[in-house]
């Protein structure tokens, strides 16, 4: 069987066995009920972002306020429905550059200003099997290939058919077939960055836990983009993760080539490990993790990932370089009083020739002020060697929810 057909076959056998499982206890007698009985809830976050990037003329000041409404409804016959909407807002001057407003003069911050729906979604739930139709948020295990990005203003959201299981047989299985992603950069189009990417994408995701404190996940992901061609790919992948007494370790294998009208041919692979040892007070994690190249041609790509949580903070490989990325880091974290904190350190080199890329340093620290609202301080400072350039950031958000 194709590439293209296999995971379409899968999700037609989750779908075949919905008949057959019962529908979930109702909360709600009928369609009007179940809209009257739902629950809203509206959350803020203000961020200030600063960027000093070298050989960009003006430092980036970015004062940011997030507001979202969500909408719940009650359940019907298993039915219920989701809406939210949210609205970035600058708090002051546009002291930065995004893709769609011109300030060239400025680093980029991709939180562009504007309303929009970030998710309307419809549920259905039977007693292990739950189907989401419409605009959504996807996030598969750590996000390293599918995720939200949920870090800046504007979420990445699916306009998607999504079918998740609890248990088939000892195995969960997520599927999502994606037809259009909406981006961060939205809700304005531009030239630079594309607000959504016409899609005809199928993810898989299929974990079990084959002994207490161990897990094991395997994935597919068919991305095809068609006006985003060069990030269309094929990939095929395993993740382990397992618990040693205190010891945490995980390790993760992956290959990855051209698919659907990709003008490059390539294939490239992917390796992660780490391990995590608490030293106390603190919680030490050494990990690796490598983005291959093919000869220098192309390299591994996760155009879908929450890429802000992977390879340093100040953002600076979002697009693999086609020589790939080697990265070793080293992570201590910890809590002083009621404050989370951590500091992290990375090495980057190239996967094919070896090129010293440059190193980061990352801090950050979150408060609890209140239930319900935290603050937070975070810095980021790269060091440039043979890729982008000397980059510093500073973060201080707000967040509250009601």
């Amino acid at each position: 069987m194709s590439k293209k057909y296999l995971i379409p076959s899968i999700v037609a056998t989750l779908w075949s066995i919905q008949p057959f499982v019962a529908a979930n206890a109702t909360t709600a007698s009928n369609v009007s009920e179940m809209l009257a009985e739902g629950d809203t809830s509206v959350s803020f976050r203000y961020r200030y972002e600063m960027v000093d990037q070298e050989a960009v003329t003006e430092t980036a000041n970015a004062s940011t306020l997030k507001s979202r409404l969500t909408y719940k409804s009650a359940s019907y016959m298993g039915l219920s429905a989701l809406l939210e909407v949210d609205n970035v807002l600058i708090i002051g001057d546009e002291n930065y550059r995004t893709p769609s407003n011109g300030n060239i003069d400025y680093p980029i911050v991709a939180d562009p200003k504007g309303t929009d729906f970030n998710q309307a979604v419809l549920t259905y739930k039977t007693d292990n099997l739950v189907t989401k139709l419409g605009k959504q948020r996807i996030l598969h295990a750590g996000q390293r290939f599918v995720g939200g990005v949920g870090f800046r203003q504007n979420e990445q959201t699916y306009d998607a058919i999504s079918l998740s299981t609890d248990k088939l047989g000892s195995i969960s299985v997520d599927y999502s077939y994606i037809w259009s992603i909406n981006r961060i950069f939205g809700p304005k189009d531009s030239v630079a960055q594309a607000k959504r990417w016409d899609s005809d994408s199928h993810i898989l995701l299929a974990s079990m836990s084959p002994a207490e404190g161990h897990s094991l996940k395997a994935y597919a992901y068919l991305l095809d983009f068609a006006n985003a061609a060069a990030n269309s790919s094929s990939t095929f992948g395993v993740e382990y993760s397992g618990q040693f007494s205190d010891i945490s370790v995980s390790a993760a294998y992956a290959t990855q080539s051209d698919y659907a009208d990709n003008p490059n041919a390539y294939d490239a692979n992917y390796v992660m490990a780490q391990i995590s040892v608490p030293i106390k007070p603190v919680n030490v994690t050494l990990g690796y993790e490598v983005l291959g190249s093919d000869n220098g041609a192309a390299a591994f790509k996760t155009p879908l990932a929450t890429l802000h949580k992977f390879q340093g903070w100040a953002d600076k490989f979002l697009g693999t370089p086609a020589n790939g990325v080697e990265d070793t880091y080293f992570k201590v974290a910890g809590k002083i009083g009621k404050t989370k904190t951590a500091l992290v350190y990375h090495d980057f080199s190239a996967d094919f020739g070896g090129a010293d890329l440059g190193s980061e340093v990352d801090i950050v620290a979150t408060y609890p002020l209140a239930k319900g609202l935290s603050a937070q301080l975070k810095y980021a400072s790269y060091k440039a060697k043979s890729h982008a350039s000397d980059t510093d950031k500073l973060w201080f958000t707000l967040s509250a929810k009601f």
